[in-house]
Order: C-alpha cells, then sequence, then structure tokens
C-alpha cells in the first residue's frame, strides 16, 4: 500500500481509504461484528483512513467504527464530520464543541485526525465556525481540519479567513469525484494541486457503476439507485463504460481498477475514500491501487470519459428533509 500525505499535514493517509457510509445502517451493515471483519481487511490490507461522519448510520457508524479500533487505534487515522444544518437556536460554536465531544465518546478516541465540516453551512459566517474549529485544535482535541463539498473559491477564502487571524486552516477538501463526474476539475481540483490541499475523491466508483456489474440492467441497491439509475438510462454513460472497460481488459485489468488509477494519477489526490461491505471489497479497492498510470494512459482515458462542463453542480449544499439520502460511499 503506498502512503501521500494529506496536503501540508503531517498525516500519511494510505492511498485508498475506508468509508463507512454503511456501518450502522440496518440495511447495510447492522452488525457490528461485521463493521469489525471489514476493519480488520483494512489492517491486513494496509488501509490506514477511515472516514466517518456524524449523520452515517443515523449517528451509529462512529460507534461501530470505535468498538472496532478498540486497541487498535494507533494503526489508523480517523476522519469524521459534523454539520451546521437546522441549528434551532443553537450557535455554531455550541454545535461544533459539542458534535466533536459526541464524536470522540464514540469514536472511543482523546483525538479526532480529521475533522471536517460536511456540507456548506447557509449564511453562517466562516469566522463562526473557523474559530472553535481553531479551538479543538488548540485543545489538542482535533489534529487537522477539513472541508467537504465546498468549491476552490469557498474553500480559499476561509483559509484567508483563517490566515489572517492565525486560526488552522483546511488543510483537505473532501468531495464527489469519479470518471463519470469531474466538476471539482472546473476549480477546486486546480486550486488544490496549487496550494498544496489534500484531495479526497468520494464515490469513486459512482455508485458501483464503475464496477461494471450494473451495465446489463441488473437491479441497483436502494443507495446507489438514483445515481446509477441515471447512468443506466443515459446511452452515452453506458457507451462510455463500455469503452472503459475494454481498455482496462487489454492491460489486463478491471474497470474498478482503472476508476481508482485514473483518481491516483492527480497529484492532489491524497486517498480514495471508497465504501465496502465485505472484507473481499477492501482488498480488491486495496489492490486496484497498485495499478500507476502512464501520462498517455492518463491521457487517452481523459478523452474516453471526455467532459464538456455541463449539468454538473460546483457545490452541494446541506442535506435536508427534501433531498435524498446520500449513496453509499
Amino acid at each position: 500500500m503506498e502512503y501521500r500525505k494529506l496536503g501540508d499535514s503531517d498525516l500519511d493517509v494510505s492511498v485508498i481509504g475506508l468509508g463507512t457510509n454503511n456501518f450502522g445502517n440496518p440495511a447495510r451493515i447492522a452488525d457490528h461484528a461485521e463493521s469489525q471483519r471489514v476493519l480488520d481487511a483494512c489492517l491486513d490490507a494496509g488501509v490506514n483512513f477511515i472516514d466517518t461522519a456524524n449523520i452515517y448510520g443515523s449517528g451509529q457508524s462512529e460507534v461501530h467504527v470505535g468498538e472496532a479500533l478498540r486497541g487498535k487505534r494507533n494503526d489508523f487515522l480517523i476522519a469524521t464530520k459534523f454539520n451546521l444544518n437546522g441549528l434551532n437556536g443553537e450557535s455554531p460554536r455550541d454545535r461544533i464543541l459539542r458534535n466533536a465531544e459526541e464524536s470522540l465518546a464514540k469514536l472511543r478516541t482523546d483525538v479526532i485526525d480529521l475533522y471536517q465540516i460536511h456540507f456548506i453551512p447557509h449564511g453562517i459566517p466562516r469566522e463562526e465556525y473557523l474559530e472553535p474549529l481553531n479551538d479543538l485544535v488548540t485543545q489538542g482535541k482535533v489534529r487537522y481540519i477539513g472541508e467537504c463539498n465546498y468549491s476552490g473559491w469557498r474553500h480559499a477564502e476561509a483559509n484567508r479567513a483563517a490566515e489572517e487571524r492565525g486560526w488552522a486552516p483546511f488543510v483537505s477538501a473532501q468531495n464527489n469525484y469519479s470518471l463519470m463526474h469531474r466538476q471539482v476539475e472546473l476549480e477546486l481540483l486546480p486550486y488544490c494541486t496549487e496550494r498544496n490541499i489534500g484531495f479526497l475523491p468520494y464515490f469513486p466508483l459512482a455508485g458501483g457503476w464503475l464496477t461494471g456489474k450494473y451495465a446489463g440492467g441488473a437491479e441497483v441497491p436502494g443507495g446507489a439507485r438514483r445515481m446509477v439509475g441515471q447512468l443506466q438510462g443515459d446511452e452515452r454513460s453506458r457507451a462510455v463504460l463500455a469503452k472503459l472497460d475494454a481498455f482496462a481488459n487489454e492491460r489486463g485489468r478491471s474497470v474498478l481498477d482503472l476508476a481508482f488509477a485514473w483518481l491516483l494519477a492527480h497529484p492532489a489526490v491524497s486517498s480514495v475514500i471508497a465504501g465496502a461491505m465485505t472484507p473481499e471489497q477492501v482488498h480488491a479497492n486495496a489492490n486496484a491501487a497498485g495499478w500507476t498510470l502512464s501520462p498517455e494512459d492518463r491521457d487517452a482515458v481523459d478523452a474516453i470519459a471526455s467532459w464538456d462542463g455541463s449539468d454538473e453542480e460546483v457545490e452541494r449544499f446541506g442535506m435536508g428533509p427534501d433531498v435524498p439520502s446520500a449513496p453509499a460511499r
């Protein structure tokens, strides 16, 4: 397993990370023993970067992670998330400090390695969340902070505000990125490359579409139904997948391998966040990291999955009651 620095932090993260949106979800991994098996497989495969959130599995994902890592905490780096949706009179500061303490307790740890704001806050001055985040870093309860679903300009403005006040900056950016979803190339990825911000792609397999198993119209599980269903019904997406599959097969690889290798060919990418339901999936994801694309192959894949910049959101705002839950990572 290869390891890379997370931006300009001192965190050495495995290039394949584990997304734990499945943990604690009754329809996916409800049994703690199954989560334990997946995390033990991560240890075997050299995957040391675990990404969770306080809303995953209705709050149970962090519990699963914490229990599974008892006695093994020093073998892993833990990233989790909070959000500022629905404050209902609670101040951003109080929400952040309360959520941090809750996450520390669930994760059974004294420190969170990477604490990320999950969604873009609505109308909240950045100083109101950057200051308490800095306090958590100063107190030693959080090592580094990051963001999810921001555009490049929003990340830059937040880091400028932090720099002016001597506060901790965002060292990472986590966003939806795959061969089928390339909106971050408009501004966020170039910004991360220029400023040495660690980029963390999620949905690297486009909800499972880039495994190839849904190409023939197979039924899609509930969590990924919306994303994959759209791709199944799109002629261009089917044609792109067929060409990617042929490209990979010619090189003795799978389209899943290609999806990871293509992401890791970007210098800003520190770790690819990939969900896994079984130890076998952990090892398949980890093995994909062994393929290094040449610049020529990278260019060829870019051409196969070319995109004109249209029909993609640049930012993802908070999830509310009328917004469908995110597919499994």
